[in-house]
């Protein structure tokens, strides 16, 4: 499993884990990219966790949207990006190709909109005061 700091903007606080699985109490306030499903189980990794932002991967949606389900589960903005943008399990890939398809309610608020690529919808974040 990769576990990526990005040199992105002025802080430096972008981080690519393959899997949330590798999410650390010290990773508070960063904005994570993951490669991980937006399901409850993976979600709840996140939760833990006091995040700038998180994108994972839809999964496809699944049964009753079980792909997406976790995203009501994080109070701050996170969202999940197509599975035929990028693959499950890489976070790499999320970054360079992601398209957001399921926004929760704090990723509207900062102006995330469906469509929109992982990269911009991280972009207009760091813009905004940090954690």
């Amino acid at each position: 499993m990769a576990r990526t700091v990005l040199p992105h903007g002025s802080d430096g606080h972008v981080l690519l884990l393959d899997s949330i699985a590798e999410i650390l109490p010290e990773d508070a306030g960063w904005l994570v990219i993951s490669g991980s499903h937006g399901g409850i189980s993976a979600a709840q990794f996140a939760v833990a966790v006091q995040l700038r932002g998180c994108f994972l991967n839809d999964a496809g949606l699944g049964k009753d949207n079980a792909g997406i389900a976790g995203l009501a589960l994080l109070a701050y903005p996170a969202a999940a990006y197509s599975h035929s943008s990028a693959r499950i399990g890489d976070a790499a890939d999320a970054w360079a190709n992601g398209i957001l398809t399921h926004i929760n309610a704090a990723g509207r608020a900062a102006g995330w909109r469906d469509g929109q690529s992982v990269q911009d919808a991280a972009a207009m974040l760091r813009q905004l005061r940090p954690v």
